[in-house]
């Protein structure tokens, strides 16, 4: 059962030579498992940008591998990153998913969404020390503070997923549903709940948002 935490799979390639190098190269051999995720969330969170503007929905084209190449992706990319090289390090590592409200998006980008509600939002788990622990990386360290929201921190012990507050006190996240915990991407319903939400994406066959 903890197999399917670990093996590499389409989307979450563990098994690519660059996301192997980058996942021995953000941490050492020697710490324990805590520190390795901890380092591995920052590597990610920091060092691969946050774009939500150019959504990806052919298959082929989403990736862990991939994401390391273009430098940048929106949080379910991010997601599968930070899963492969907890997987390269032997880490028990999934995916999980939400709708969530962003009280602090720009007008123009929830004009474009047509909602404010963000759907399939992902996150990451590690089972550290009998525990699974949550994570967010998509959100990186530059982009908080032009949004004078604080940075999500990852001790490897307490869960750290979306903000509810800026940094002056103004509600920032809401949550609103679920999906779940998964061990790969769940491709089918992400476009399915894509389709659901925003059908006007589909009807004028553009996926990519103006920045």
């Amino acid at each position: 059962m903890m197999n399917e935490y670990l093996r590499a799979t389409e989307f979450i390639d563990s098994n690519h030579p660059s996301v192997i190098e980058f996942a021995q190269t953000r941490t050492k051999a020697g710490k324990s498992d805590r520190e390795k995720a901890v380092d591995l969330y920052y590597a990610v969170r920091d060092e691969i940008w946050y774009s939500p503007y150019h959504l990806v929905l052919d298959p082929k084209q989403i990736s862990a591998s991939q994401t390391l190449e273009r430098k940048s992706g929106y949080c379910v990319e991010k997601s599968l990153l930070l899963a492969a090289v907890g997987r390269v390090h032997g880490i028990p590592s999934r995916l999980g998913f939400s709708i969530v409200r962003n009280h602090i998006s720009t007008e123009k980008f929830r004009e474009q969404l047509r909602t404010d509600k963000f759907v399939f939002h992902g996150y990451n788990e590690f089972l550290i020390d009998g525990n699974w622990v949550k994570c967010t990386p998509a959100f990186n360290q530059s982009l908080c503070q032009k949004f004078n929201v604080p940075a999500l921190d990852f001790d490897g012990v307490h869960h750290s997923v979306f903000q509810q507050f800026t940094g002056d006190g103004k509600q920032y996240m809401e949550y609103l549903h679920e999906y779940g915990q998964f061990a790969d991407f769940p491709y089918d319903l992400f476009v399915a709940e894509l389709k659901a939400h925003y059908p006007h994406f589909f009807e004028q066959q553009s996926f990519t948002l103006a920045e």
